[in-house]
């Protein structure tokens, strides 16, 4: 922006962006403040307005976007949780006489976690929109984040038990494993791409 009439423009284009609430805009900066305003559409009003937007460098110092993508990652962790290990409860407790390899009873686990998620998921969103709708959304989660999340949460339980069993030992580290994981990848998803996993 290089004169008056460019902030009048850019301001009156942002001001047209639902869910902004005001901008301060001068020559050569603007600040937006806004409740749920997409970022397609502030860049749209932007680049509407004549102007260009550069790509902000990337950093892992955004305090507000760890938090967010701590929230998003603990509501990952518990769908996946419930699956999981509630499937190693079920072999361990109720159909102790499977015979079924602790690989094969840990992928089952990590398959069952991922349909909860997506189910939990699912339940959350259909607060926001229709329920078919609200389980595409989950299903268009980051797998990358649930399976990592899954992975890790087994390994622990393997490491700890030498199969894949539950007990008031174990579940801590794997829930801490569990969130740790995927939490760097949720930031990195949300900062870049302004996508939640969860």
């Amino acid at each position: 922006m290089s004169c008056g009439g460019c902030v009048s423009n850019l301001t009156t284009a942002l001001e047209g962006v639902e869910g902004v609430s005001s901008v301060e805009a001068e020559v050569g900066h603007a600040v937006v403040q806004h409740e749920g305003a997409h970022l397609d559409a502030l860049n749209a009003a932007i680049i509407g307005a004549g102007f260009t937007i550069s790509t902000p460098e990337f950093n892992w110092s955004d305090k507000a976007v760890w938090k967010e993508s701590a929230h998003n990652t603990k509501w990952c962790l518990l769908g996946c949780s419930m699956g999981d290990m509630g499937t190693i409860a079920f072999f361990q407790f109720v159909y102790t006489d499977s015979g079924l390899a602790t690989m094969t009873i840990m992928l089952l686990a990590m398959m069952n976690g991922l349909l909860t998620s997506i189910a939990l998921e699912t339940l959350i969103l259909s607060k926001k929109m229709v329920l078919l709708e609200a389980f595409k959304t989950a299903c268009g989660m980051s797998l990358i984040s649930m399976i990592s999340m899954e992975a890790a949460m087994n390994i622990v339980d393997y490491l700890m038990t030498g199969g894949a069993m539950l007990s008031l030992y174990t579940i801590p580290p794997m829930l801490i494993a569990g969130f740790l994981t995927p939490w760097p990848y949720n930031y990195w998803r949300l900062k870049k791409y302004n996508k939640s996993c969860c």
